[in-house]
């Protein structure tokens, strides 16, 4: 009886490894990881990873088996980083405060202006909000293809492929598309 039980259980264990389709985030696996590379001295760095090594197999276990699987099916993730603010460098050369939001970013300019980019699940659209001014940004249709919203109030249907995001970027900027390195 006991053998049966022990296929059984190895058997739908495999089986919702294979079907659930999950690749997931690996949330638990990610923060462990941050937090360890945070330690600025690399041989301390190399100590505490040789002493919390079980804790790696145990997380990664964790987001295999449970929270990819709950990622996976509710479409959220159970550790996102939600609260969370990182410092990002703009491509203007300033420092930009971005916090994660359980809907969208908050991103702090250094004037120290906000500005809100949340995602609607119901209407599956991006939005901006800026000093009170609402401005949606795109819609995710349901053949796969994007809906942009251009800045002259026009909207544009794009597949998100290099061709697709190169027509967008010819529309928004009047036919001009600089490359930069």
């Amino acid at each position: 009886m006991r053998r049966f039980t022990t296929k059984t259980a190895v058997c739908l264990l495999a089986g919702t490894m294979l079907w659930s389709s999950c690749i997931g985030s690996f949330g638990l696996f990610n923060k462990l990881l941050d937090w360890n590379k945070g330690i600025s001295n690399k041989f301390v760095n190399e100590l505490v990873f040789i002493i919390i090594s079980p804790a790696y197999a145990v997380c990664g276990v964790a987001d295999l088996f449970v929270l990819n699987t709950v990622e996976f099916w509710s479409g959220s993730n159970p550790i996102a980083k939600v609260g969370t603010t990182e410092n990002v460098w703009g491509k203007d050369g300033k420092m930009y405060a971005v916090k994660t939001l359980k809907d969208g970013y908050e991103v702090t300019k250094p004037t120290g202006d906000k500005v809100m980019f949340v995602y609607d699940k119901k209407s599956n659209t991006w939005s901006m909000d800026e000093n009170g001014k609402h401005q949606e940004l795109f819609r995710f249709n349901e053949d796969g293809t994007v809906e942009a919203y251009l800045p002259d109030g026009n909207s544009m249907n794009v597949s998100l492929n290099e061709e697709g995001m190169y027509s967008l970027r010819m529309a928004v900027n009047d036919g001009t598309y600089f490359a930069l390195r």
